[in-house]
């Protein structure tokens, strides 16, 4: 369960802005994306989607797991959703779907992923299924249930010795690493809109004008936007999303601008 606790660890527990499916998945795939050395994944999202629309997700009990495969090595990444008003998925049973845990799944993580996501579900069906969270009050309290899963899920596979002591030091690092409150206004997320003419420097429009200025300072930026890469500045992880091009070999790029914002008591 290492993914998900590091999720937990790291603020990447969130309540999605929305109740519609595309957005909330959209959501999530750009906080993966913002994960520092993460191998690039162009387009996640709309590999995400491919995924999705070929076999649904949801596995049922207010349960969703999209995810999307990359080649090579690296860490098994998860972004968790809570949506308190429920979305509807089109999952197996019909129910609305309440948990949203997304992987990005490097090849050599794939088995790894399956254990995680069976002994996940396994902890929910010994709760009779994902009504706690459902019904949670915030997403503290959210948090709190899904650690208790992921100990539930432990102490089933190992020795109930050490199954205490890791179940004590995955709330201990939960407490001190993450945000008591995780939600939609904790992570900013804003649309950066950049204009390259050919020749000149981008023109960024966003609604920071501090931001833009800095940008627009950068004596690389034209060749990140036209490579369509991903970077960090500022404080904020630049992730593209589209490109459109016009006449006068004008070309609009938008980015996502996405930022941690200070923990709240």
């Amino acid at each position: 369960m290492k993914a998900l606790l590091t999720a937990l660890r790291e603020g990447r527990l969130v309540e999605v802005p929305a109740a519609d499916k595309g957005k909330s998945l959209e959501y999530l795939a750009n906080l993966i994306e913002a994960v520092p050395d993460l191998p690039g994944v162009p387009e996640l999202y709309e590999a995400m989607m491919v995924r999705e629309r070929a076999m649904n997700t949801g596995i049922g009990m207010g349960v969703a797991c999209p995810h999307v495969r990359a080649s090579g090595n690296g860490e098994l990444v998860c972004a968790v959703g809570w949506s308190p008003v429920g979305i509807d998925y089109g999952a197996i049973d019909g129910k609305k779907v309440h948990l949203i845990l997304m992987y990005y799944i490097p090849d050599s993580q794939k088995n790894i992923y399956l254990k995680e996501i069976s002994l996940l579900a396994a902890a929910v069906r010994r709760e009779g299924g994902v009504q706690p969270i459902a019904t949670a009050e915030d997403i503290a309290t959210v948090r709190e249930r899904l650690l208790d899963w992921v100990g539930a899920a432990i102490e089933a596979n190992i020795p109930e010795a050490k199954a205490r002591m890791i179940r004590l030091e995955a709330r201990h690092a939960a407490a001190e690493a993450a945000p008591l409150v995780t939600a939609p206004g904790a992570l900013q997320i804003s649309s950066v809109l950049m204009v390259q003419s050919e020749g000149q420097r981008p023109i960024v429009l966003c609604q920071h004008p501090e931001l833009a200025a800095a940008l627009e300072k950068e004596e690389g930026l034209a060749a990140l936007v036209q490579q369509r890469a991903q970077f960090d500045r500022g404080g904020y992880r630049f992730v593209f999303r589209a490109a459109t091009s016009y006449e006068s070999a004008r070309t609009l790029y938008d980015y996502w601008a996405v930022k941690s914002a200070a923990p709240t008591a």
